[in-house]
């Protein structure tokens, strides 16, 4: 296996880096504060190609591997994780659902503005009382002639509000059984399909969550994904991929919470030496650089079995439990590095520790991926 950048992988370093330091970084405490989703900015990096990074060109997306996707991730959330959440939701959740499970007419009414971001995707699965219980969702649709009847509630749905298309798997049979769920998508304006309340988060504060709420909205049966009863075991195969990206942004989050916190320990000085000099501090680094590397062979392991179309699911399981909790964990130790100093906002490591908190719960909590790797391993 081959552990270097390739040309591609580093071109999109770069962009993005450039990118961040223009764009991103300097709005962050602003769009943090005032939970501000800025849609401009993934129009802009829609236009990049970022927001289409696994779409087919034929489909005008950039047509990437999940190597390159990881990339993306993982250096968008260094700067800002909350930016990085939304793009992977856009990219992995809604567009790679209507990619893997749509028809070909499907595909080409939705997937080229998704691709650009002309329009932003959302992806609803979770409800008010079935968080890892999926299978026990209320939100239902009725067969009416050639169109369904849906009524319920989705939440802790990113881009409830600002998201034009959405994918939402609901029930079309009986509660609790696998194959009685069904895809369908979405489109803003349609009746009966609104945005209900808005969440006041602890952390990813500028990548908006909140509800999406169906009062006998009429959607035709041209927007359904897949055949009937079959969106449940969409779902987990689109989660298997999502679990990638969520890995890929808590690897950004370790990544831009230890640069942060080497860069500090070298400048500290304290008993007349910098605080990198004590074997305290010094040894902490070295846990979190060795898990940060732990972390990224754990996803383009996953991505390369993504890639090579071999199941995916233990591999991407893993990566994101182990990713996850490593991050939240680096997160903690950077604050610890800057003493004082890193429970005030004036240094980023503070948002850090806030934002990594999400990774060890969106996508599968670490519960579920220790329940899913069990499964996975007790099948042997």
């Amino acid at each position: 296996m081959n552990f270097e950048y390739n040309e591609t992988q580093l071109m999109i370093a770069e962009s993005i880096k450039d990118f961040a330091e223009k764009n991103i970084r300097p709005y962050i405490m602003d769009w943090d504060e005032n939970q501000i989703f800025p849609t401009s900015l993934f129009k802009q990096l829609g236009e990049m190609g970022y927001m289409g990074v696994l779409v087919p060109e034929e489909y005008g997306g950039s047509g990437l591997g999940y190597h390159e996707y990881i990339t993306v991730i993982e250096e968008i959330s260094k700067v800002d994780p909350s930016i990085g959440l939304s793009v992977a939701a856009h990219n992995s959740l809604c567009t790679n659902h209507i990619l893997t499970f749509g028809n070909e007419e499907q595909k080409k009414k939705w997937l080229p503005k998704l691709a650009i971001a002309e329009h932003i995707g959302a992806w609803g699965l979770t409800e008010h009382n079935t968080g890892s219980d999926a299978g026990g969702m209320n939100t239902t649709a009725v067969k009416d002639g050639d169109h369904w009847i849906v009524n319920g509630a989705k939440n802790f749905i990113t881009h409830a509000i600002s998201g034009d298309i959405a994918v939402v798997i609901v029930r079309t049979g009986e509660k609790g059984d696998s194959k009685g769920m069904t895809a369908f998508v979405f489109e803003k304006g349609m009746p009966g399909f609104t945005s209900g309340k808005k969440e006041n988060k602890l952390g990813m504060r500028a990548s908006e969550t909140a509800e999406l709420v169906f009062d006998n909205c009429r959607v035709p049966d041209a927007n359904r994904l897949g055949e009937v009863g079959q969106g449940f075991i969409q779902a987990m195969k689109i989660l298997d991929g999502g679990r990638i990206s969520i890995g890929a942004m808590s690897l950004g989050v370790a990544k831009g919470a230890y640069n942060a916190a080497l860069k500090y320990s070298k400048e500290r000085h304290q008993f007349g030496q910098s605080i990198s000099n004590f074997q305290a501090i010094a040894f902490k680094l070295s846990d979190m650089a060795t898990e940060i590397e732990a972390s990224e062979l754990l996803l383009h392991k996953a991505a390369f079995l993504k890639e090579q179309h071999k199941p995916v699911t233990l591999s991407g399981a893993m990566a994101k439990m182990y990713a996850s909790e490593a991050c939240v964990k680096i997160a903690n130790d950077a604050v610890q590095i800057h003493g004082g100093y890193g429970f005030t906002k004036d240094y980023p490591v503070e948002k850090f520790y806030r934002d990594a908190k999400l990774c060890t719960i969106g996508e599968g909590t670490t519960e579920i991926q220790k329940l899913v790797i069990s499964r996975n391993l007790l099948k042997e």
